[in-house]
């Protein structure tokens, strides 16, 4: 069976080679507690300003994505109420002030259902697309994610959302191993450390895309369209 090929994208390290009938968006951890004064994130130390400022970009992506009817995934890292998902090695880690699962100016950190978890309203999931909760930082560990692509004939994902080095790179490279071709949005993706984004784009366009491609959210918009 002859491959899908209908387009290419302009990206880096070489042309992301289009198949328009078989890709779709999956937007990481656009959540209030990563991105807004007084959230989780803050509460580490870091500037939240660097995710918020990447906010009408990643939403350019979704509104290109749903002007072209193609699927939109969103991702949410949070954990039950009890906590029996969340290992003390992840809960402890960095001696934060606020961990996970205590009570926040935003709610419980980190847990399903609180305001702080909630996905940033400019960037709400819509009533058909689909939302994955995850416990860990790469969203097909523990969740549904790789049963929903492989039903709705998915090859192919372009990523956005923070944090690069973290989530949205655990992701890909999960994705990559699962044999999905990979392409980042490079201005709709954020770290708090600015030197964190540049090395993780580095790594993953490297060796001809050996973890997937780097492209900006206009020509993506432009091939999917």
């Amino acid at each position: 069976m002859p491959e899908k090929l209908t387009a290419t994208i302009k990206a880096e390290p070489f042309p992301f080679p289009l198949k328009r009938d078989a890709i779709a968006l999956v937007v990481i951890d656009m959540q209030r507690d990563f991105a807004e004064p007084g959230g989780f994130g803050a509460s580490l130390g870091n500037d939240v300003s660097r995710i918020t400022k990447i906010v009408p970009d990643v939403k350019k992506l979704i509104e290109g994505f749903r002007s072209a009817g193609l699927p939109v995934i969103h991702t949410m890292e949070c954990h039950r109420p009890d906590l029996s998902d969340l290992p003390p090695a992840k809960r402890n880690r960095g001696n934060p002030t606020l961990k996970i699962g205590d009570e926040g100016p935003m709610g419980r950190v980190l847990i399903v259902g609180e305001p702080g978890t909630a996905i940033l309203p400019e960037l709400a999931p819509v009533d058909d697309e689909i939302v994955i909760e995850k416990p860990g930082k790469g969203a097909f560990y523990a969740t549904p994610l790789g049963d929903i692509l492989k039903s709705k004939g998915i090859e192919q994902l372009v990523f956005a959302g923070v944090t690069t080095e973290v989530c949205v790179q655990t992701t890909m490279r999960e994705a990559n191993d699962r044999g999905y071709e990979c392409l980042l949005a490079e201005e709709a993706t954020e770290s708090y450390f600015p030197e964190f984004k540049a090395a993780a784009i580095a790594m993953m366009k490297a060796q001809g895309a050996i973890v997937g491609w780097v492209g900006s959210v206009d020509d993506i918009i432009e091939g999917i369209e």
